[in-house]
């Protein structure tokens, strides 16, 4: 039976079940598209980044002895469309049976299926074999239970797996979650190596991405590509994270600086989201890096590490595919602002967000605080429209795929999903950033006063918001002493906060 097997750019799993499946009548399919470009408005780094990933895969199965039909972006062939690619391949192979992989976003799924209910030859749908867990184990997990809480969840998936545990049921260390023990500052101590990078020339793809007129965000040299694009750079910067890095992760994970845009931070999040690499192999390649250097590696740094992937992801995962379709459509604070256009440009007197704007510009990365309580937080202050915070994020960064993105920023960053993934929104004055980070050193506004023109914006936009949405947390315990805090504030205080904040809002260019 002559056989088409579909792979979308975010399923290099160069492990596979099907590849070992070396058969002359399967022909396996793969396309770069102006409809995956376009969906969102992408990095220019991130839409390089896969098409190189896909070549590279595309590459690698042809040497080993597969047939490949690859349609690169400016193909004669390319329909530019899944439907379109798939049908034109289809009759000009004769092709009796399709097969693809499970989609990880939903809107690729609903197409899938629609497609194979439309088309006259038998067709088959497979696991990806990437994750930990299957697409309904968490919904499965949860049942019956009052809240879906990540760390029980995490347990549980520490134990089935048999990671970091000392017996069946005892942790490695003695405790579950070290997380207390990740939130120390950098502070140019200690050193920091180079994070392992790449030198791609990509000159001859970005000037036919441009004559395409593929619009995208971002910047880029196009003579230095720094990412990984095959399985053996990601193996490359996986093996360089275990030896050098591992050992200061988790101290330093929710740290910020100036001088730094990754700090200990693996970097690994592209190379698993496209699959190059498998959470199994990262998470069990940083584990035996611990236990054979236990009297370096404190287990707070592994377990940190851990969670993010084991726990973390998974999680997320699952809370994707237990509530879409409705999840991408909340908006339980009912925000509806715009995203102020520096978040395009890194144009603003605010040092955090021009810093954290302008490396995610510049690298198409930011590690998960500065997301989450820089460019997150004042998203969230801002009390902007959720869509526009996902569009921004789903289209800037480079690991940047729906089913991690939507669950991140619309449930953990801001709060639409009203406490499906984050018991409380979060929110902070200046005062985190600065506990965190040395932004504020050298920021044309001081963190410390309050109120005035010289103001940090966050503090009156906190206030403001705090005011503005009490009625939603008049039920939400872990905002009772915030909320508390608001009812005893002077009147003509928070009347101070809440007519800068509106100016902020209405203004941003001023800022």
């Amino acid at each position: 039976m002559k056989t088409l097997r579909f792979i979308l750019g975010d399923q290099l799993n160069y492990k596979h079940s099907w590849l070992s499946d070396k058969n002359e009548d399967t022909i396996y399919f793969m396309a770069e598209t102006l409809e995956e470009t376009g969906y969102v408005n992408h990095h220019i780094q991130k839409i390089i980044g896969f098409f190189l990933a896909m070549r590279s895969f595309a590459e690698h199965l042809k040497n080993e002895g597969h047939q490949v039909i690859y349609y690169r972006i400016d193909d004669e062939n390319n329909q530019q469309n899944l439907e379109d690619n798939l049908r034109k391949i289809i009759d000009e192979e004769n092709i009796e049976k399709f097969e693809y992989q499970l989609p990880d976003e939903y809107r690729l799924d609903q197409k899938l299926k629609k497609f194979c209910k439309n088309i006259s030859i038998e067709s088959e749908a497979s696991d990806t074999e990437h994750f930990y867990t299957s697409r309904t184990e968490l919904t499965e997990f949860f049942e019956g239970k009052k809240s879906m809480i990540m760390e029980y969840f995490y347990r549980d998936m520490r134990k089935k797996h048999k990671l970091l545990m000392q017996t069946e049921k005892d942790p490695e260390g003695g405790d579950w979650n070290y997380d207390k023990s990740n939130r120390k500052v950098w502070k140019g101590k200690p050193e920091i190596p180079e994070p392992k990078t790449f030198n791609h020339n990509i000159t001859e793809l970005y000037n036919i991405i441009k004559e395409k007129d593929i619009k995208f965000i971002g910047r880029i040299n196009p003579e230095s590509f720094e990412w990984p694009t095959s399985r053996k750079e990601c193996l490359e910067v996986l093996d360089y994270f275990c030896e050098h890095l591992l050992i200061h992760f988790g101290d330093y994970e929710d740290a910020m600086h100036t001088e730094q845009k990754t700090l200990f931070h693996s970097r690994l999040s592209f190379a698993m989201n496209s699959k190059m690499l498998s959470p199994k192999e990262v998470v069990e390649k940083a584990i035996d890096t611990y236990y054979d250097r236990k009297d370096e590696i404190d287990i707070s740094e592994i377990e940190g590490f851990v969670r993010q992937i084991l726990g973390w992801r998974e999680y997320m995962r699952g809370i994707y595919w237990k509530e879409m379709p409705k999840y991408e459509k909340l908006n339980a604070l009912e925000n509806t602002n715009k995203l102020p256009d520096f978040y395009w440009t890194g144009e603003t007197k605010m040092n955090c967000m021009s810093k954290a704007i302008n490396q995610s510009l510049d690298h198409a990365y930011a590690h998960h605080i500065q997301r989450l309580m820089v460019t997150g937080n004042f998203a969230l202050l801002n009390m902007t429209d959720p869509d526009e915070v996902d569009a921004w994020y789903l289209g800037i960064y480079m690991d940047a795929i729906q089913w991690v993105e939507l669950t991140n920023t619309r449930g953990m960053s801001q709060f639409a999903d009203e406490g499906i993934v984050a018991t409380k929104p979060y929110v902070s004055s200046g005062s985190y950033i600065n506990k965190m980070s040395n932004y504020c050193k050298s920021c044309h506004y001081k963190v410390s006063k309050k109120q005035g023109e010289d103001a940090c914006p966050f503090n009156s936009l906190y206030w403001n918001f705090l005011h503005k949405k009490q009625e939603h947390f008049q039920n939400n315990q872990r905002m009772n002493m915030m909320m508390s805090l608001l009812k005893k504030m002077n009147k003509d205080t928070i009347e101070g906060h809440i007519k800068r904040a509106e100016d902020i809002i209405a203004n941003p260019e001023k800022y």
